[in-house]
């Protein structure tokens, strides 16, 4: 297991970047044995877990101080390594090991770990060499430089602020997520999608003004398939556009929504229900079409930074003001962007139901469009 970082200049100096840790076979669990390296596995619908409960497993070992032993099993039947604790949160049938937990999670980019997703480094060369894996617990901040590792190493199982990917090798981790994870919670089995679209919500951040992407695409097909296409001129396509708007708030409509749950973004819920296949479709005719949008330009990220002083930062002030959202300023707002804004914005994105990097109190393209809709 790779070491925690060292925290003084004496033991830097004996910090080995690239320590031994077997990651060999598996091992048995509650007695019974599993395939050896190469053997045939069989194949096994994966026990679903919802990510809460994923989390909360993890939080099981590190309460108890779950000693590290690549030999030991604790008294759950998993073997007390970081192959084994993943094991354990993932509530897998059996003890894996760096070379075999890929099987069990699909491949995801960094900007779409949310918490019980995996970060896993396998070296195949030699996999006593650097192996390791841990679990993401949630972004520290805004910045996307440092997440909670939920991880099994020396001396016992902990939770802490760790660089993106990990103290060494970063480059080469690599973020899965469980085949099995349920992300409604609605206890009916892993969301698989519909066809190649997957059942999680990428994100706000992929929708909207200058977003150019899969997910883009895969919104746009959902939608045709509910009643869309007629907003589309030539089909959807990656960058986003006002079809893709219009189509949205079309189905947000239909949905009986209104307000900031119909302002052509989608969010979780719009997702779920295309994904799903869910709710209403989009009827035929002029009845469900939208109006042109009103909403201001989205001026950029680079204006809502501290030190930022602009008028965008006066602008959105005074609308999270009209909208019921400006309890923390005492004066203003203003033209400089301070903390205030920022808890105001967060508060504002919590209301929103969004959670983590998604209301981390720095707007986006989707806070703008939904503050001023």
């Amino acid at each position: 297991m790779e070491p925690a970082r060292a925290t003084d200049a004496a033991a830097q100096a004996a910090f080995d970047p690239d320590p031994s840790t077997p990651q060999g076979g598996s091992g048995p669990l509650h007695g019974r044995p599993l395939p050896g390296p190469g053997a045939d596995r069989p194949t096994v619908e994966p026990r679903t877990s919802t990510r809460a409960e994923i989390i909360n497993r993890a939080k099981l070992w590190v309460n108890a101080k779950v000693p590290y032993s690549m030999e030991k099993y604790w008294s759950d039947g998993y073997r007390q390594d970081c192959s084994g604790y993943v094991s354990m949160a993932w509530n897998l049938a059996g003890n894996e090991w760096t070379g075999s937990l890929a099987e069990f999670g699909v491949r995801i980019e960094r900007e779409e770990l949310q918490p019980g997703d995996m970060l896993l480094f396998h070296n195949p060369a030699d996999p006593n060499k650097g192996s390791h894996v841990t679990l993401f617990g949630g972004w520290t901040d805004y910045t996307h430089t440092h997440y909670m590792a939920y991880e099994q190493t020396k001396p016992h199982a902990r939770l802490q602020s760790t660089p993106m990917a990990y103290w060494n090798n970063s480059d080469r981790y690599i973020p899965y997520r469980y085949k099995g994870v349920i992300e409604s919670g609605d206890g009916k089995g892993p969301e698989t999608g519909t066809g190649s679209t997957p059942a999680a919500y990428p994100g706000a951040r992929l929708f909207g003004p200058g977003a150019d992407n899969k997910y883009v695409t895969q919104l746009g097909r959902m939608l045709v398939e509910r009643g869309g296409k007629r907003f589309y001129a030539r089909g959807p396509g990656s960058r986003w556009g006002e079809a893709d708007r219009r189509a949205t708030q079309a189905f947000q409509l239909a949905q009986g929504w209104s307000g900031a749950a119909a302002d052509g973004l989608p969010g979780p819920g719009t997702w779920r229900y295309l994904v799903k296949g869910l709710g209403k479709n989009i009827p035929s005719g002029g009845t469900a079409k939208p109006p042109a949008p009103k909403t201001p330009a989205f001026p950029g990220r680079t204006y809502f930074r501290p030190g930022a002083s602009n008028p965008y930062v006066l602008q959105i002030g005074r609308q999270l003001v009209k909208r019921g959202f400006g309890r923390h300023y005492t004066t203003g707002p203003g033209p400089q962007w301070t903390e205030v804004d920022r808890r105001n914005v967060e508060a504002f994105q919590r209301a929103q139901g969004w959670r983590g990097a998604e209301a981390d109190g720095y707007p986006g393209p989707a806070t703008w469009r939904r503050l001023f809709a």
